[in-house]
């Protein structure tokens, strides 16, 4: 059985202290708590506070909880927001185009799948909520690029590497592809990804107008491009979907 890294195991012990003890500690106060010598607290202490987790009051010299905490706390309820305000929608999707539908947000300079209905036939099918997609070649990863500034630039930062012949991996076809997108409100990608698969993807936003995830349909290319040209009820579709998700977050009409 792996064992635990005991840094981690005190540095966790030490933010679950503060969160729940007295507003703010003193150095003294928290390795009596954890049973660690000064200095070792002290060095944890200071690892978290270099890293926004924790704070120390310049007259007192006690810590509390930092903003960083904050900021990852308010990231964690608002994907489940999102995702809870998908679910009737997103179902819908998956009936009305009869293909597998994906919810994603940006996590990691990459595309983090929160939720996965299933394509709604009998075929075999695995969940892939927790499952990591790239941004530059993806439906969902060219809308979250093109909409969101952080998603933009990890996109223009990371490695684009090329899945197919048709990955668009160099940076000015790349920024073309993300002014079609804005304009026209959805993404594409068929077989930059993966061969024979296709997807649309479209934003979708929160109540401030801030683009918090985006939604989007993956099939078949025979089934979504048919004739050459993806079909305009499946964007529509994939659009409506997305505009609906974003009412309920509060943003009104887009």
């Amino acid at each position: 059985m792996a064992r635990n890294i005991q840094s981690l195991e005190r540095a966790a012990a030490m933010l679950r202290l503060l969160a729940g003890g007295e507003r703010r500690l003193g150095l003294s106060d928290i390795a009596s708590a954890l049973g660690l010598a000064k200095g070792t607290a002290h060095g944890i202490l200071r690892t978290l506070q270099q890293e926004g987790f924790v704070e120390q009051d310049d007259a007192s010299g006690r810590y509390q909880l930092g903003a960083e905490l904050l900021r990852l706390g308010t990231t964690y309820l608002d994907v489940h927001e999102l995702r809870a305000r998908a679910l009737v929608w997103t179902d819908d999707l998956a009936r009305s185009s009869g293909e597998s539908v994906y919810l994603g947000v940006l996590h990691q300079q990459g595309v983090l799948i929160v939720h996965h209905v299933f394509r709604p036939d009998d075929s075999r099918q695995v969940l892939e909520i927790g499952a990591m997609q790239p941004l530059h070649s993806t439906a969902l990863g060219k809308v979250l690029s093109a909409y969101d500034p952080v998603a933009h630039s990890e996109a223009l930062e990371s490695d684009r590497k090329a899945f197919t012949d048709r990955t668009v991996c160099e940076l000015e076809g790349f920024e073309h592809i993300l002014d079609i997108t804005r304009a026209r409100g959805y993404a594409a990608d068929v077989e930059e990804t993966w061969e024979g698969v296709a997807s649309v993807a479209a934003p979708i936003h929160d109540r401030r107008r801030m683009p918090v995830g985006a939604v989007g349909i993956t099939g078949a290319v025979e089934r979504l491009r048919p004739d050459g040209e993806l079909r305009p009820e499946l964007i529509a579709a994939v659009r409506d979907c997305a505009r609906a998700v974003s009412r309920d977050l509060g943003a009104g009409r887009f």
